[in-house]
Protein backbone atom coordinates (compact mmCIF):
# COMPACT_ATOMS: atom_id res chain seq x y z
CA UNK A 1 0.00 0.00 0.00
CA UNK A 2 3.12 2.38 0.89
CA UNK A 3 4.49 1.73 -3.19
CA UNK A 4 0.71 2.55 -4.39
CA UNK A 5 0.77 5.85 -2.10
CA UNK A 6 4.07 6.87 -3.25
CA UNK A 7 2.91 6.74 -7.03
CA UNK A 8 -0.04 8.34 -6.40
CA UNK A 9 1.76 11.36 -5.02
CA UNK A 10 3.89 10.96 -7.92
CA UNK A 11 1.48 11.10 -10.32
CA UNK A 12 -0.64 14.41 -8.39
CA UNK A 13 2.92 16.32 -8.15
CA UNK A 14 3.58 15.45 -11.65
CA UNK A 15 0.39 16.91 -13.17
CA UNK A 16 0.30 19.71 -10.97
CA UNK A 17 3.32 20.69 -11.98
CA UNK A 18 2.93 20.32 -15.65
CA UNK A 19 -0.33 22.45 -15.06
CA UNK A 20 1.60 24.85 -13.07
CA UNK A 21 4.53 25.59 -15.75
CA UNK A 22 1.33 26.34 -18.21
CA UNK A 23 0.25 29.01 -15.63
CA UNK A 24 3.35 31.00 -14.70
CA UNK A 25 2.37 34.11 -16.88
CA UNK A 26 -0.76 34.09 -14.54
CA UNK A 27 1.29 35.98 -11.36
CA UNK A 28 3.11 34.80 -8.10
CA UNK A 29 0.09 34.37 -6.12
CA UNK A 30 -1.59 32.03 -8.69
CA UNK A 31 1.46 29.62 -8.60
CA UNK A 32 1.94 30.09 -4.94
CA UNK A 33 -1.48 28.97 -4.66
CA UNK A 34 -1.13 25.66 -6.58
CA UNK A 35 1.99 25.01 -5.58
CA UNK A 36 0.58 24.71 -1.86
CA UNK A 37 -0.25 21.18 -2.87
CA UNK A 38 3.06 19.91 -2.10
CA UNK A 39 2.39 20.85 1.94
CA UNK A 40 -1.46 19.61 1.40
CA UNK A 41 -0.38 15.96 0.18
CA UNK A 42 2.40 16.16 2.74
CA UNK A 43 0.03 16.43 5.86
CA UNK A 44 -0.40 12.64 6.57
CA UNK A 45 3.16 12.32 6.47
CA UNK A 46 4.11 15.89 8.60
CA UNK A 47 0.74 14.41 11.60
CA UNK A 48 2.34 11.04 11.98
CA UNK A 49 6.31 12.96 12.39
CA UNK A 50 5.00 15.92 14.73
CA UNK A 51 2.64 14.81 16.39
CA UNK A 52 3.64 10.58 16.69
CA UNK A 53 -0.22 9.78 15.52
CA UNK A 54 -0.41 6.51 13.66
CA UNK A 55 -2.11 7.02 10.42
CA UNK A 56 -3.15 3.66 8.47
CA UNK A 57 -1.80 3.31 4.83
CA UNK A 58 -5.56 3.44 3.85
CA UNK A 59 -6.40 6.74 5.14
CA UNK A 60 -3.20 7.98 3.50
CA UNK A 61 -4.62 6.65 0.33
CA UNK A 62 -8.14 8.19 1.17
CA UNK A 63 -6.29 11.38 1.66
CA UNK A 64 -4.18 11.57 -1.66
CA UNK A 65 -6.90 10.64 -3.47
CA UNK A 66 -9.35 13.65 -1.72
CA UNK A 67 -6.27 15.58 -2.21
CA UNK A 68 -6.18 14.93 -5.74
CA UNK A 69 -10.05 15.24 -6.39
CA UNK A 70 -10.05 18.77 -4.07
CA UNK A 71 -6.89 20.52 -5.13
CA UNK A 72 -5.63 18.94 -8.17
CA UNK A 73 -8.73 18.99 -10.29
CA UNK A 74 -10.74 21.45 -8.58
CA UNK A 75 -8.23 24.01 -7.70
CA UNK A 76 -5.35 24.00 -10.26
CA UNK A 77 -6.83 22.41 -13.35
CA UNK A 78 -10.24 24.45 -12.13
CA UNK A 79 -13.16 21.51 -12.70
CA UNK A 80 -14.76 23.09 -10.08
CA UNK A 81 -15.71 25.48 -12.56
CA UNK A 82 -16.28 22.49 -14.99
CA UNK A 83 -17.72 20.38 -12.95
CA UNK A 84 -20.17 21.82 -10.48
CA UNK A 85 -20.40 18.10 -8.97
CA UNK A 86 -16.91 17.67 -7.64
CA UNK A 87 -17.47 20.41 -5.30
CA UNK A 88 -20.21 18.64 -3.48
CA UNK A 89 -18.08 15.36 -3.57
CA UNK A 90 -14.48 16.92 -2.16
CA UNK A 91 -17.18 18.65 0.48
CA UNK A 92 -18.81 15.03 1.20
CA UNK A 93 -15.12 13.17 1.36
CA UNK A 94 -14.34 16.59 3.95
CA UNK A 95 -16.75 15.57 6.23
CA UNK A 96 -15.50 11.91 6.03
CA UNK A 97 -12.01 13.11 6.68
CA UNK A 98 -12.99 15.45 9.45
CA UNK A 99 -15.09 12.78 11.23
CA UNK A 100 -12.48 10.09 11.22
CA UNK A 101 -9.82 13.30 12.55
CA UNK A 102 -12.48 13.67 15.16
CA UNK A 103 -11.88 9.37 15.84
CA UNK A 104 -8.40 9.55 16.50
CA UNK A 105 -8.78 12.45 18.91
CA UNK A 106 -10.93 9.85 20.70
CA UNK A 107 -8.45 7.33 20.96
CA UNK A 108 -7.04 10.19 24.14
CA UNK A 109 -10.59 9.85 25.51
CA UNK A 110 -11.58 7.84 28.52
CA UNK A 111 -15.22 8.17 27.67
CA UNK A 112 -16.63 4.56 26.52
CA UNK A 113 -20.17 5.96 25.56
CA UNK A 114 -20.70 5.34 21.80
CA UNK A 115 -23.47 7.95 21.29
CA UNK A 116 -20.89 10.71 23.48
CA UNK A 117 -18.43 9.29 20.57
CA UNK A 118 -20.97 9.82 17.72
CA UNK A 119 -21.96 13.55 19.07
CA UNK A 120 -18.55 14.41 19.05
CA UNK A 121 -17.61 13.41 16.14
CA UNK A 122 -20.49 14.88 14.14
CA UNK A 123 -19.72 18.51 15.86
CA UNK A 124 -15.90 17.99 15.16
CA UNK A 125 -16.80 17.54 11.42
CA UNK A 126 -19.75 20.09 11.61
CA UNK A 127 -17.28 22.07 13.53
CA UNK A 128 -14.53 21.84 10.09
CA UNK A 129 -17.36 22.03 7.76
CA UNK A 130 -17.64 25.72 8.99
CA UNK A 131 -14.60 26.43 10.12
CA UNK A 132 -13.44 26.29 6.23
CA UNK A 133 -16.65 27.90 5.12
CA UNK A 134 -15.48 30.68 7.50
CA UNK A 135 -11.84 30.76 6.04
CA UNK A 136 -13.31 30.59 2.02
CA UNK A 137 -15.08 33.71 2.76
CA UNK A 138 -12.81 35.38 4.61
CA UNK A 139 -10.26 35.03 2.01
CA UNK A 140 -13.18 36.40 -0.58
CA UNK A 141 -13.49 39.51 1.51
CA UNK A 142 -9.95 40.33 1.75
CA UNK A 143 -8.72 38.82 -1.56
CA UNK A 144 -11.38 39.01 -4.05
CA UNK A 145 -13.04 36.42 -5.62
CA UNK A 146 -16.29 34.35 -5.02
CA UNK A 147 -14.93 30.86 -3.91
CA UNK A 148 -18.27 30.36 -2.20
CA UNK A 149 -20.61 31.28 -5.65
CA UNK A 150 -22.48 34.07 -3.58
CA UNK A 151 -23.34 36.38 -6.24
CA UNK A 152 -24.29 32.86 -8.46
CA UNK A 153 -25.70 31.55 -5.43
CA UNK A 154 -26.54 33.07 -2.44
CA UNK A 155 -26.06 30.73 0.66
CA UNK A 156 -27.47 28.10 -1.62
CA UNK A 157 -23.51 26.71 -2.24
CA UNK A 158 -21.91 27.42 1.01
CA UNK A 159 -24.72 25.30 2.90
CA UNK A 160 -24.93 22.64 0.76
CA UNK A 161 -21.25 21.93 1.05
CA UNK A 162 -22.03 21.90 5.07
CA UNK A 163 -24.74 19.56 4.27
CA UNK A 164 -23.34 17.35 2.34
CA UNK A 165 -19.87 17.56 4.66
CA UNK A 166 -22.01 16.78 7.45
CA UNK A 167 -23.62 13.49 5.52
CA UNK A 168 -20.14 12.40 4.97
CA UNK A 169 -19.61 12.89 8.85
CA UNK A 170 -23.20 10.62 9.27
CA UNK A 171 -21.94 8.13 6.94
CA UNK A 172 -18.79 7.73 8.74
CA UNK A 173 -20.37 7.47 11.86
CA UNK A 174 -22.13 4.70 11.30
CA UNK A 175 -19.12 2.90 9.73
CA UNK A 176 -18.05 4.04 13.48
CA UNK A 177 -20.51 2.74 15.39
CA UNK A 178 -20.61 -0.89 13.86
CA UNK A 179 -16.65 -1.03 14.18
CA UNK A 180 -17.03 -0.26 18.05
CA UNK A 181 -19.77 -2.83 18.40
CA UNK A 182 -17.95 -5.44 16.53
CA UNK A 183 -14.74 -4.66 18.91
CA UNK A 184 -16.61 -4.51 21.76
CA UNK A 185 -18.52 -7.89 21.09
CA UNK A 186 -15.08 -8.96 20.18
CA UNK A 187 -12.62 -7.78 23.50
Amino acid sequence: MKKINYLLILITLICSFVTICGELDKGFAVVLKDASIIFTIAVPYIVRKVFKIELSEGFITFWIIYIFLNHYLGIIAEYYNKWEGLDKVTHTLSGVLSAYGASLILRYNKTKNIIVNILFILSFSWLCAGLWETFEFACNYFVGGDAQRVAETGVSDTMWDMIVAFLGAIAFSIYYYFLSKILHKNS
